[in-house]
């Protein structure tokens, strides 16, 4: 079985208000720790990643929380009352898994229901995660490849975190699951790279309400760093269409952004359609779709 090389996510959880310098145990997850959905727009999926979570107006932060939508990671933000573990909230609401609004535009989790967060030790950049044993079980290959992945990019977006390393029930873990992957020294965001998709849209989230002109921005690995966006209104009809310049395209990954005019008559679901135009006869391919509420 191929090795899959696991790096330990240094993690730099708490707020840099915090000033924490050595190791941090978060302790086990309470059920007053839950974080609510936000339509903030979402963070930068790759190095360099988009500025770590910090309190926003009214006590509160927001973070990201990575999913994903088919076989591909897909990044989405939550935002809670503020507190210093941050890393503790970001890991307690990907356990709860995608929202209402994101389940049925498809988002979902490789990690299994019922699995709790018994801990978390940040100590020399390296973030020690640990989970309950229904993490691992269950799926094959690709489901546990994708919920170590999820749990990685989560975690990582904090610039104190550099690799991270798993325990099951407290235990260190070598060798997950019956999939053989190795797990025997820390993982990075690089180890699983190969999950993120030809185009991840970070902004607008899934139903938000927008209104005109509307930002639409993310990153994105596309032919010569072109990425097109269509707005559909609530009977699927095109009002408009544009496209903008990723700024790295056609093997390696770059932020894209467009401020995107449009009108309606009425407030409506819509969609934000983000895609690469096909080389060869200019179809989309690489299609992501955002469902959002457009407001006239």
């Amino acid at each position: 079985m191929k090795r899959v090389a696991i790096i330990a996510v240094a993690v730099g959880l708490t707020l840099t208000a915090c000033g924490s310098k050595g190791p941090v145990d978060v302790g086990p997850v309470g059920p007053g720790d839950s974080p609510s959905p936000t339509t903030s727009p979402s963070g930068s999926p790759t190095p360099p990643i988009s500025p770590s979570p910090s309190p926003s107006s009214g006590g509160t932060i927001t973070y990201q929380v990575w999913f994903h939508l088919g076989e591909h990671l897909f990044v989405t933000k939550r935002t809670q009352a503020a507190t210093v573990a941050v890393g503790k909230a970001a890991l307690t609401a990907l356990l709860q898994g995608p929202s209402e609004k994101e389940s049925a535009a498809g988002v979902g989790t490789s990690i299994p229901a019922g699995t709790k967060l018994l801990g978390l030790d940040i100590s020399s950049g390296v973030a020690t995660v640990d989970l309950s044993h229904e993490f691992e079980s269950g799926g094959g290959t690709l489901s546990m490849t994708m919920r170590l992945a999820q749990v990685v990019y989560t975690i990582t977006q904090y610039p104190t975190v550099q690799s991270v390393q798993f325990r099951l029930d407290g235990h260190p873990v070598t060798v997950f699951s019956g999939e053989g992957i190795v797990l025997d020294h820390p993982v990075t965001r690089d180890d699983y790279k190969d999950l993120l998709p030809a185009i991840l849209v970070q902004s607008p989230l899934i139903g938000q309400t927008v209104s005109s002109p509307v930002t639409v921005s993310g990153t994105a690995d596309v032919f010569a760093a072109t990425v097109s966006i269509r707005l559909l209104d609530e009977s699927g009809n095109v009002i408009k269409e544009t496209s903008t310049t990723a700024t790295c395209g056609t093997g390696c990954r770059g932020t894209y952004s467009a401020v995107v005019p449009y009108t309606v008559d009425h407030d409506q679901q819509g969609t934000v359609m983000v895609f690469e135009s096909s080389a060869k006869d200019g179809s989309p391919v690489n299609v992501v779709k955002i469902p959002v509420t457009l407001t006239a």
